[in-house]
């Protein structure tokens, strides 16, 4: 059975080592990766970097390659790619699956601020604080570059591009973080406001315990949520599961 993980996570990495170790069936294990970090950690298996040209690439590329399973472990703010794997299943009637890590939930101590966007949370982020702990990747710092009167810590795997805000340092640095490791950023930089993606997970979480416990506002971007009527599981072992009988 050829199976395509669409992959990325820390979760598409387990799921493809999950078959790997398991070869009784005789899986076959492609894995997809974006290409947006210059320095992947590559999960076993085949793996091909790069996009496929949209659903309609997607779909002729499940094809050509007699993929038998697709399974979408992309991040879970990783719309378009999953609107394309949902379409390009459709298309080709390949099952389609989709792996999403939990996302994180308040504990009491907590002060979150919702936001649905991005450009949401740049329009509520004034109202918060001036120094701004922004973990939200490189790709999104266009929503924040007009917030000239507050000063950002951003932290990234890559190198961030244009347009940034203008006070801006950067901070490379790839999880899993440790709690003593975010409550010394946090006191260093005299961070009062910290903002994230609801990306779940422990690799990023012990920001949030950190900002608890210093009783700093957290602004959190909601999840968008994944394709309808589309099977979704939580975990890499019941990916593994469905894969021995999987259904559309």
């Amino acid at each position: 059975m050829h199976v395509l993980i669409l992959g990325g996570t820390a979760e598409a990495r387990d799921l493809a080592g999950l078959l790997a170790a398991d070869p009784a069936p005789g899986w076959r294990v492609t894995s997809s990766l974006a290409g947006r970090v210059s320095t992947p950690r590559l999960p076993p298996g085949e793996v091909r970097v790069g996009g496929f040209g949209g659903a309609e690439g997607l779909a002729a590329w499940l094809t050509g390659h007699r993929v038998d399973a697709l399974v979408d472990a992309t991040h879970p703010f990783a719309a378009a790619m999953s609107r394309h794997a949902a379409e390009a299943a459709a298309r080709t009637g390949v099952p389609l699956l989709v792996l999403r890590r939990p996302g994180w939930t308040p504990a009491p101590g907590d002060d979150w601020h919702d936001a649905g966007s991005l450009t949401e949370a740049a329009g509520l982020l004034p109202s918060l604080g001036r120094r701004v702990f922004l973990t939200t990747g490189r790709m999104g710092l266009a929503a924040f570059a007009a917030l000239d009167e507050l000063w950002f810590l951003v932290r990234s795997v890559e190198p961030p591009g244009e347009p940034a805000p203008s006070r801006t340092e950067v901070l490379l640095d790839r999880g899993p973080f440790t709690l003593a490791g975010e409550r010394e950023l946090l006191r260093r930089h005299r961070i009062d406001v910290v903002v994230t993606k609801d990306s779940g997970g422990a690799a990023t979480a012990p920001k949030l315990l950190a900002a608890r416990e210093a009783r700093l506002p957290v602004l959190v971007v909601r999840r968008p949520p994944p394709p309808e009527g589309v099977r979704t599981v939580t975990t890499p072992e019941q990916a593994r599961c469905w894969l021995t009988h999987p259904t559309p």
